[in-house]
C-alpha cells in the first residue's frame, strides 16, 4: 500500500504517530542496524518520551519495533521472540526495506511468518525513505 504522505515528512513526528504509540509507553526494538532510519527512531522516542529499549530488556514492554532484512533468519521465529515481554495489548510494527532496495522482504513472507507466530498483518504503509512499516495483530487467540 503506498503512503500518501508527502515524501518530506517520511521520518518525521507525522510519521511516527501514525504507529499508535503515545507518550509513556515503553517499545523494545529488535534489529537495530547502522541501516536504520535514526529520523524516525528519534520521532518515536519524541512521541513516546522514552528511548527505545533494547533487544536485552526483559520487563513488560507497550510496544516492538522490529527492523527486519532479507537474510536477517527465519522471521516466523523473530516474531515469537519479540512477544514474550510485550503486554497483551501491545503494538507490534514490522519495518522492511521497501521494494527495489537491497534486503526487501515480500508482504507474503511478513504474513505467512505472522501467521505461524499467532498474528496477522494488519496494514502497510510507508514510513521512511527506505522503509516501510507493517502493523501485526493478535489473532484473538491467548499466547
Amino acid at each position: 500500500m503506498a503512503s500518501t504522505a508527502n515524501p518530506t515528512d517520511d521520518a518525521g513526528p507525522k510519521a511516527a504517530s501514525r504507529l499508535g504509540f503515545t507518550s509513556g509507553q515503553v517499545v523494545q526494538e529488535f534489529g537495530w542496524s547502522d541501516d536504520v532510519d535514526d529520523d524516525l527512531r528519534a520521532a518515536i522516542e519524541a512521541t513516546t518520551g522514552t528511548e527505545l529499549v533494547d533487544e536485552d530488556y526483559d520487563d513488560v514492554t507497550d510496544g516492538v519495533v522490529l527492523w527486519w532484512r532479507d537474510g536477517d533468519g527465519d522471521l516466523a521465529d523473530a516474531l515469537v521472540d519479540v512477544l514474550t515481554v510485550l503486554d497483551d495489548a501491545g503494538l507490534v510494527w514490522v519495518f522492511t526495506l521497501k521494494p527495489g532496495r537491497a534486503g526487501h522482504v515480500g508482504h507474503s513472507e511478513i504474513e505467512e511468518a505472522a501467521t505461524t507466530a499467532g498474528l496477522h498483518a494488519t496494514s502497510t504503509f510507508a514510513i521512511a525513505e527506505d522503509w516501510s512499516a507493517t502493523r501485526l495483530g493478535n489473532r484473538g487467540r491467548g499466547r
